[in-house]
């Protein structure tokens, strides 16, 4: 498991239909910003690449995925820098690939 649920439990106190709906959300809205953001990458869009990164960084945070934040921050970074595509697209691949392990995991672990 590379999240946990620390945060969101402690923003919650004990509200259980809290934490669903921040599930349900980070399901509805994460893997459609990921989507965006390769669209983004292929055109070599660095100011919707930095954009979509940084909608992507708070909802992985919250679900403790540091590596997948610090990759999400350093997309960000670079697409506002306007830095060469190749490197935002290698830490994309990481980014994609610990954002649909975690969905996977949260789709199995909260039954959805």
């Amino acid at each position: 498991m590379i999240y946990n649920l620390d945060k969101i439990n402690e923003m919650a106190e004990g509200d259980e239909d809290f934490v669903n709906s921040v599930i349900s959300v980070f399901l509805e809205e994460v893997p459609q910003d990921l989507e965006d953001l390769e669209i983004a990458l292929n055109q070599k869009n660095h100011e919707q690449a930095y954009q979509l990164a940084h909608k992507i960084k708070p909802n992985v945070d919250l679900l403790g995925m540091e590596q997948t934040r610090a990759a999400a921050l350093e997309i960000e970074t670079l697409g506002k820098q306007g830095a060469d595509i190749s490197a935002m697209e290698k830490l994309f691949q990481m980014l994609k690939k610990d954002i649909y392990q975690v969905v996977g995991e949260l789709k199995n672990d909260f039954h959805l």
